[in-house]
């Protein structure tokens, strides 16, 4: 669970608007972070992506523990945690930039139109996904093994594979994440909902970026 609502008075319908335009405020930040991460590492090695990544993991367990307790610690983290990712994934959109900066935008745009229709989805929807989530998380998981076997054996066009199936997990995850920003009774927890969002475009960029440039 993002939060513990259970002491928490439910917010008025000026609050929930409030609390939608913090976290996407908090979104575009973290992606404006996040881009000049990758424009600051675009010289970096690849092995330099793999330490940038874990002190990103790091910071994403510190924004967690903060969330609760102090609101300009939580997002001072939240923007770490957008540069440092910036900087871990700097190598692979520099080797894109440069071999087929078409695939870039097109992975950009693509990514804007997928995560404001399933976005939209998850928020107007009254159907209850919270029950999704542990489903995505196994499915994610799988994928990650999948991902992994591909490494050491070669499967017909599992790069493609991966891809959409990985879309397809994030459809999910993205919708759950914006009816969660719908549902909460917490404002506090904007700077949480904005990095599990962010974490849903990162994501569903880095699949069409796959797809894309494929060629």
């Amino acid at each position: 669970m993002i939060s513990d609502t259970s002491a928490s008075p439910v917010l008025t319908r000026d609050e929930s608007h409030a609390l939608f335009g913090q976290t996407m405020g908090f979104v575009a930040l973290t992606s404006a972070f996040f881009a000049l991460g990758a424009y600051l590492g675009r010289d970096m090695a690849y092995q330099w992506g793999w330490l940038w990544f874990i002190v990103a993991i790091v910071c994403l367990f510190g924004l967690q523990a903060a969330a609760q307790r102090s609101e300009q610690l939580a997002i001072v983290l939240l923007l770490t945690f957008g540069l440092v990712m910036g900087l871990a994934v700097a190598p692979t959109i520099a080797y894109y930039v440069s071999t087929n900066p078409q695939a870039v935008w097109q992975a950009g745009g693509a990514t804007a139109l997928f995560i404001a229709g399933f976005g939209a989805a998850g928020y107007a929807t009254r159907r209850d996904l919270s029950g999704l989530a542990r489903l995505l998380f196994f499915a994610l998981l799988a994928l990650i093994l999948f991902g992994i076997v591909t490494i050491f054996v070669r499967i017909p066009n599992g790069q493609l594979i991966y891809a959409v199936l990985g879309l397809i997990i994030f459809a999910g995850f993205t919708m759950v994440d914006f009816q969660r920003l719908r549902r909460s009774q917490d404002i506090r927890v904007a700077p949480l909902l904005a990095a599990s969002i962010f974490l849903d475009v990162l994501n569903v960029f880095l699949f069409f970026l796959s797809i894309f440039g494929r060629r």
